[in-house]
């Protein structure tokens, strides 16, 4: 019996590491898919979903895989070290998300088209308005000072909960722009789904050490 529970312990730590690894793959080869076909640079369009998927799918995929158990590229350093490279990320991934953004509402701007009049750009706008508030407060798990009268711990977990939600509406943000016409015109078929795979996997994958590390816990520690 002994045997068998180390076993099963052995696989379930093989098998994280394993997805986490795929996910570091995925991520890159998403944006890199992304910037392939955009081609940034050759319109004003072709800006918004390079940055978009720079933004969701590579630096804020990474910025929350630096606190993996199993999968962390620097998982030698201190938490606290972590989480200045985690705060950079986020701030680079923030700053792509709004010039894309920028981007698109100025494209539309020009060809006269109605903003925000479809679910991708509905959600797309909530994502960037939470990522933006979600890297403020993660100020004062940096900054102590800052949260006066707060339970740090609680703090973390709020945080990790809260950021669980943004990273999951911006998978559900780049599901629907691989819907619009713009994708489908030239990825269809099996291919479709394989890309569609990528945000949906990492996201399955985030959520579960997102919740292994912080959320499931069944009561705050003070």
């Amino acid at each position: 019996m002994v045997q068998v529970r180390d076993w099963e312990a052995s696989f379930y730590v093989y098998l994280r590491l394993a997805c986490g690894a795929l996910v570091h793959l995925l991520s890159v080869a998403l944006t890199v898919f992304i910037a392939f076909l955009a081609r940034p640079g050759t319109s004003l369009f072709s800006w918004h979903p390079f940055l978009m998927s720079l933004a969701f799918s590579f630096l804020m995929t990474e910025a929350i895989l630096l606190f993996s158990p199993d999968c962390s590229p620097i998982w030698k350093l201190s938490h606290k070290t972590k989480g200045r490279y985690h705060w950079i990320l986020q701030v680079l991934a923030v700053s792509c998300a709004a010039l894309g953004l920028t981007a698109i509402f100025y494209n539309k701007h020009l060809n006269m088209k109605s903003h925000f009049s479809t679910w991708h750009g509905l959600i797309g706008l909530v994502t960037v308005s939470y990522a933006v508030l979600q890297s403020v407060g993660g100020l004062p798990l940096m900054y102590p000072k800052l949260a006066k009268g707060w339970s740090l711990a609680k703090l973390k977990r709020y945080h990790a909960a809260s950021g669980m939600m943004v990273y999951l509406l911006g998978c559900g943000s780049i599901l629907l722009g691989l819907c619009s016409l713009w994708f489908t015109t030239s990825v269809q078929g099996l291919s479709w789904y394989l890309v569609a795979l990528c945000p949906a996997f990492s996201a399955l994958v985030i959520m579960n050490q997102v919740t292994n590390s912080y959320v499931a816990k069944k009561r705050f520690q003070p």
